[in-house]
């Protein structure tokens, strides 16, 4: 819970701060703090990388990147915001009770969960090609768009990737995310794109004018606008770059990990088509327009 003496921008900072502690490696944190994630045999009231474990114990690790809205630690280092929110409503109805959260770099989750490090991601990563090779997803949990963080008044008007290249500016991206590739498609040079390995990198690099912009999700975007007023930023109009098709987002699985993907989707399609979704993620400002209804399938988003 947040203390009444504290700001959510606060919250924000203290978790990014605690999360930077990962860059070396994967850390564990529970209800009571930081974990060794020694290597004990799986048991009950142990925290498990396996789903079958997991109904055992009660209690199951998963991996997220310390990126808000979308997963962070509050100021007490429990895990919040909206993967972990809707996560453990749906492993509540699987008879698991306890999460306990993995932190570690966005470009590095996949290999994390293939390593058994956690039993899955609860970080709201974007299904696509690329990632449907080394994992399974849940099917698309929200839908959403990117944007750009930008100098109050943006003064080069960048909107899309495309005026990148043309002014010549520098853009920070997340490491391993989806704007990446995104702006390499839309012909931005690869010495105009930093990406960084913590939200709070991006915001400072903006912050400071490393960067001109930060190309982001505009969840994120517009989270970070609103917890950083003094920052002296604002947000794009959000878009897709792929047209027709909205950009979607979720929890990803070992492959193969079938059981578990299907009770996982059984009880996030009802969550979503009972209306609780929608009012377990407000507090981390997703709306009805990024609710996918239960309609979309990964195997769409899976295909090259």
């Amino acid at each position: 819970m947040v203390s009444s003496g504290s700001t959510r921008r606060e919250v924000l900072r203290r978790g990014l701060a605690l999360g930077a502690v990962a860059i070396g490696g994967p850390t564990v944190l529970g209800a009571c703090g930081v974990d060794s994630g020694g290597s004990k045999k799986e048991g009950v009231g142990q925290a498990a990388v396996t789903y079958k474990a997991a109904k055992k114990s009660k209690n199951i690790k998963v991996g997220f990147a310390n990126e808000a809205p979308w997963a962070f630690l509050d100021e007490e280092g429990e895990l919040t915001g909206y993967a972990p929110t809707v996560a453990r409503a749906v492993l509540k109805k699987l008879g698991i009770e306890e999460v306990e959260g993995v932190v570690t770099d966005f470009d590095g989750l996949i290999d994390g969960v293939r390593a058994k490090n956690y039993a899955m991601v609860a970080a709201g990563m974007f299904i696509n090609p690329d990632r449907c090779e080394g994992s399974d997803f849940a099917m698309p949990d929200y839908k959403v768009g990117s944007a750009f963080m930008v100098p109050e008044g943006n003064p080069k008007n960048v909107t899309r990737f495309e005026d990148i290249a043309k002014q010549k500016v520098k853009i920070a991206t997340l490491g391993g995310a989806v704007e990446n590739g995104y702006a390499e498609k839309a012909g931005v040079p690869k010495n105009l794109i930093e990406p960084m390995a913590k939200q709070d990198d991006i915001l400072r690099a903006v912050q400071n004018e490393d960067v001109y912009a930060a190309a982001i999700l505009d969840v994120t975007a517009a989270w970070l606008v609103k917890e950083n007023p003094d920052a002296k930023l604002e947000v794009t109009e959000s878009f897709n770059f792929t047209e027709g098709k909205p950009d979607v987002g979720t929890f990803n699985f070992r492959k193969g990990d079938t059981e578990f993907i299907n009770d996982f989707n059984r009880e996030l399609k009802a969550l979503h088509e009972s209306g609780e979704w929608v009012k377990l993620v407000e507090p981390y400002g997703l709306t009805e327009a990024n609710d996918t209804k239960g309609e979309l399938t990964a195997e769409e988003y899976c295909e090259a």
